[in-house]
């Protein structure tokens, strides 16, 4: 089992920042490729960025990319998601989630996650 718990929501005005954090805890961290994805009101879940374990592969959605960095500080159990520029369309319940890799280290498959954490909110305002 893997726990994790996400931080560093909040609300945040149109062109700002964010960081959000991932600490994780249980079984060992460095095994699992990692994600992050988000839920607005009324949407499906979609995929923002995946690492992998190493960190040193990263994959991004087309909406993100060059605005968000995922990393991650294994010494800590700890994924990040630094979002800049932050639009309003940006808001949503963020989750990060664990993968053993089934589906490749940095798969945007929801299927292919087999962690959750309970997602923390991040409100971008106009």
């Amino acid at each position: 089992q893997v726990q994790l718990v996400e931080s560093g929501g909040g609300l945040a005005q149109a062109g700002g920042s964010l960081r959000l954090s991932c600490a994780a805890s249980g079984r060992t961290f460095s095994l699992y490729d990692m994600g992050w994805f988000r839920q607005a009101p009324g949407k499906e879940r979609e995929f923002v960025a995946a690492i992998s374990r190493s960190g040193v592969s990263t994959d991004y959605a087309d909406s993100v990319k060059g605005r968000f960095t995922i990393s991650r500080v294994n010494a800590k159990n700890t994924v990040y998601l630094q979002m800049n520029s932050l639009k309003v369309e940006d808001t949503a319940v963020y989750y990060c989630a664990a993968t053993p890799g089934r589906y490749g280290s940095t798969t945007p498959k929801i299927v292919g996650y087999d962690y959750w954490g309970q997602g923390t909110q991040v409100t971008v305002s106009s």
